[in-house]
């Protein structure tokens, strides 16, 4: 008993560790495999370290070719589980005491003995403490009921185990238990003698949902209806631009952090959603758009893109025809050039009002009528001349006759 104390102190050590075992995820599973029986343990000879024969299998395990052991059990918390487990196998080799010679071990066939054997075990995992993917020792307490033919006892067991995880759900299963026989008062011809039990088989762990079955369990899963990637907690990045889509403004289209997952084609800092042209670099002002000229006239509406223009003329200059500086459009003398205080229209030189006054004096009335001498007339034709030259000037013009 001094071994199952030894066990009962180390499950209580353990109790109190906030231990999560991968078992959480997946948390029944089964075990199966082939068992062996040692009876070993219960004889009391003084022919050698009864320790060191535990291990020897060829005299003293008792062992069937085939799958003898089955366990079901249930994750329950922090590291620890809980199975069932039965297994049946034949005894040949009957390890007992022979008192008649001074207490030597003899190993005998007792004929065709049946073993039945049903046990309940709390197991604790390391696995987590040891902060191991694959490797998983443990550490087993329980009880159970154990038939050797028709003779039939209860048992105190206690074990160590080791399973070696091929992936998470699938190992390789090795425990050795010592059970302790209610039947064995150290007498000989026990009928259910104290006894360990090895057992090696494969063990598959199941009952974790993945509803999306994107491979994180759905209380691990932030989207657990939607199939995710695990940076992410199992949401979506449709696009795979490493943004999950419950934060992408456009979860389809491949884009950047800083334009909230959009894309940005021409990389202008304004989204393709928002960007009049997409494809070429432009600035807020034009919606995305170039211009090229600096007119306030995107270069797509721009017809004269690489002149400065007006935004009313489809981004080109207004044509001057006279060169002055004043837009035909608003040059009330077009093809003369003028100032743009006078609309584009020439204003009146002092010259041309000193020859007008002047040519004013040399005209001559026909006396006591309102007709010019001859004469006259080349003078009124060279003031006509200079009047044409101002079209938009107003003159004054006053004549007296006797």
């Amino acid at each position: 008993m001094k071994h199952l104390n030894k066990l009962f102190a180390v499950a209580l050590l353990f109790a109190g560790l906030t231990s999560q075992a991968q078992d959480s995820n997946n948390p029944w599973a089964v075990s199966f495999g082939a068992n062996a029986v040692d009876t070993k343990i219960s004889a009391v000879g003084n022919d050698s370290p009864k320790w060191i024969q535990l291990a020897n299998a060829r005299e003293n395990w008792n062992f069937i070719p085939s799958v003898s052991y089955l366990t079901v059990s249930r994750y329950v918390g922090d590291g620890f589980s809980f199975g069932l487990t039965g297994s049946v196998n034949k005894i040949d080799k009957w390890v007992e005491r022979d008192l008649m010679t001074e207490y030597t071990d003899v190993v005998s066939n007792p004929g065709d003995l049946s073993y039945y054997a049903i046990d309940a075990t709390i197991k604790y995992s390391f696995m987590e403490m040891l902060k191991s993917k694959w490797l998983d020792p443990s550490l087993n307490i329980g009880g159970g009921y154990n038939f050797f033919g028709d003779a039939s006892a209860g048992t105190v067991n206690g074990g160590l185990g080791l399973t070696f995880w091929f992936t998470e759900q699938v190992g390789l299963q090795l425990q050795s238990t010592y059970k302790h026989s209610f039947d064995d008062n150290r007498v000989a011809d026990l009928d259910v003698p104290t006894h360990i039990q090895h057992m090696a088989g494969l063990t598959f762990k199941f009952g974790g949902k993945d509803t999306d079955g994107d491979g994180i369990y759905d209380k691990d899963d932030a989207c657990p209806e939607v199939a995710g990637l695990p940076e992410f907690k199992g949401c979506p990045d449709t696009d795979k631009d490493g943004i999950q889509d419950s934060e992408d403004a456009c979860p389809e289209e491949v884009g950047t952090k800083e334009l909230n997952g959009c894309p940005d084609n021409d990389g202008d800092g304004i989204i393709n959603s928002e960007d009049a042209c997409p494809d070429d670099k432009g600035t807020k002002m034009m919606n995305g758009c170039p211009d090229a000229d600096g007119d306030g006239v995107a270069d797509k509406d721009d017809k004269c893109p690489t002149v400065a223009g007006a935004k009313d003329n489809a981004g080109c200059p207004w044509p001057d025809t006279d060169g002055d500086g004043v837009a035909d459009k608003d040059d009330k003398c077009p093809t003369v050039k003028g100032t743009v205080a006078n609309n584009g229209c020439p204003e009146v030189s002092d010259e041309a009002m000193k020859k007008l006054n002047d040519y004013g004096k040399t005209i001559l009335f026909n006396s006591g009528k309102a007709s010019f001498q001859k004469q006259t007339i080349p003078v009124l034709q060279a003031m006509a001349a200079i009047l044409k030259e101002y079209p938009t000037a107003k003159f004054s013009l006053e004549g007296h006759t006797d």
